[in-house]
């Protein structure tokens, strides 16, 4: 079975670095190992167009990974190839998860795969071969004839059949053993193309960088986090199977630099240890690697940070939200200020750099709660402070409230969906969109432009290093600019409604 697994065009307005798509690596090597031939085509780092690949390669089945910023591009790539041939299209990610009947009515679009996909995936292909192999004259549209019922028994998916019908089968259960995935295959990606890590908080000198997914789901349902659209409960691989990937990521593929991509990296602190211990033990310490998405502030106790040091790890980074203990509360964190402070107080005196997360516009925000927000920004003093304005995602809690209490989305257009940008997505209440972007402004001033700040930064190398990077990401925080182009267009026939 030929496949083709698409990432579309997606960058954040702060920067232009490209890092490879790990939910792609997995289906890339779920399909090999099936036994398919497999192609990917990332258009973040492409030179060649869609449809000329297309008609060369032929492929009879393509998978698009979507979130919510990056979902239209997705419906771009099914257009053209809907163009070229009759492949069965495939959509999956957060956005589709939570919102899978607006993809699945699109004519470009034939399934939703919703939730984790590699086992979703793998099935379909087996689907589709089988169907193929016993029908010459097999196009698309035999799989969504409503008499068929080919598709009855796939788990995990949404389509539309040809009476128009939608139609979404039961939930397929998350995988259990994470150790039966193969490692992600980075050999279908052009790896020359990429450039760094995710680059809100990357901290590692633009090296070679892969990312690694240690776990999957989280037992927190954050109000506000896209992740709460997937699966909650909190699944592990072994540290053994961990460091055999890791081993794979510096030996074999020279990494320079790791990301562990997982929702929360230390949400068992016992594994963590065993973990740095084989690190350690097998001398893999050497190449520095950062939690991307974070650690639990309420579970970064001094051993465990400073263990996590001696294993290789420079930098961690801290969902700190608000400064008001009420909203702290209100977005469900299960987390104190002054559980917050002692991680960072923690992380400092074992020598690793921090990070803070901030958040602007949560319902319930006023200038007085914004204004604690950025005080104790400046209290913590991380290395970086992240401020974004909130944006309310499909599927998550603050999305249903702002619709539910009366709230207005600003923007309405899922490529504005980017929470590091200067504008309001949202306003409810005393919580206007005016507010929320003098404020985001006022906390990037006073949070940087004090003497120590300003010293520390002209100190740093990295900062004469990548000038231009460094005024580039600046000037995009402080005089936000959206470009748009072809894409705006569409999806206009089907209207998204905010």
């Amino acid at each position: 079975m030929r496949v083709l697994l698409i990432n579309p065009r997606f960058q954040l307005p702060i920067d232009t670095r490209t890092t490879p798509h790990l939910g792609i690596a997995y289906l890339a090597a779920v399909s090999e190992r099936r036994g398919d031939e497999v192609r990917v085509f990332d258009l973040d780092v492409e030179d060649v167009r869609l449809t000329d690949f297309v008609r060369e390669y032929q492929p009879e089945i393509v998978g698009i990974t979507s979130n919510t910023p990056q979902v239209k591009q997705g419906w771009l790539a099914a257009r053209e190839i809907k163009s070229v041939l009759d492949a069965l299209i495939v959509q999956g990610g957060p956005h589709v998860s939570a919102l899978p009947e607006e993809s699945a009515a699109r004519a470009e679009i034939d399934i939703v795969a919703r939730g984790e996909g590699e086992e979703t995936w793998i099935e379909l292909c087996a689907l589709l071969e089988r169907v193929k192999s016993g029908n010459p004259k097999f196009t698309t549209r035999d799989l969504f004839d409503p008499a068929s019922k080919i598709l009855q028994g796939v788990l995990g998916i949404t389509h539309q059949t040809l009476d128009g019908k939608i139609l979404h089968s039961p939930e397929r259960p998350p995988i259990e053993d994470l150790d039966t995935l193969p490692f992600p295959a980075y050999k279908y990606f052009k790896m020359a193309r990429y450039t760094s890590l995710q680059p809100a908080i990357d901290a590692i000198e633009m090296g070679k960088s892969y990312s690694i997914m240690t776990s999957r789901g989280c037992p927190y349902r954050c109000t506000f986090c896209s992740q709460s659209v997937m699966a909650e409960k909190w699944r592990a691989r072994s540290a053994a199977n961990v460091v055999q990937e890791w081993r794979h990521l510096i030996e074999d593929l020279g990494a320079q630099e790791i990301g562990v991509l997982d929702d929360s990296a230390n949400i068992n602190r016992a594994r963590v240890h065993e973990l740095c211990d084989l690190l350690i033990a097998e001398k893999l310490n050497r190449v520095p690697w950062i939690p991307i998405n974070g650690i639990r502030a309420n579970l970064a106790d001094e051993d465990l940070l400073r263990h996590m040091k001696a294993a290789g790890c420079i930098r961690v980074a801290f969902g700190v939200e608000t400064g008001d203990a009420a909203i702290l509360k209100s977005i469900d964190k299960r987390v104190t200020h002054d559980q917050i402070r002692a991680a960072f107080k923690n992380a400092k005196k074992v020598g690793l750099e921090t990070v803070g997360f901030f958040i602007i516009g949560l319902p319930g925000d006023n200038e007085a709660t914004m204004e604690k927000t950025i005080r104790f920004a400046c209290e913590l003093d991380p290395l970086v402070a992240n401020f974004s304005m909130l944006t309310p995602y499909p599927g998550t809690q603050v999305w249903e409230q702002v619709h539910r209490n009366g709230g207005r989305m600003i923007v309405k257009d899922w490529e504005d969906y980017v929470f590091f940008e200067g504008k309001a997505r949202y306003e409810i209440g005393a919580t206007t969109a005016e507010l929320q972007e003098r404020k985001w402004k006022e906390a990037y001033r006073r949070f940087y432009l004090r003497p120590h700040r300003i010293a520390m930064t002209l100190a740093r190398k990295s900062t004469w290093q990548h000038f231009p990077r460094t005024l580039r990401m600046a000037l995009k925080i402080v005089l936000p600019k959206k470009t748009k182009d072809e894409v705006k267009a569409v999806g206009e026939e089907t209207p998204v409604v905010c």
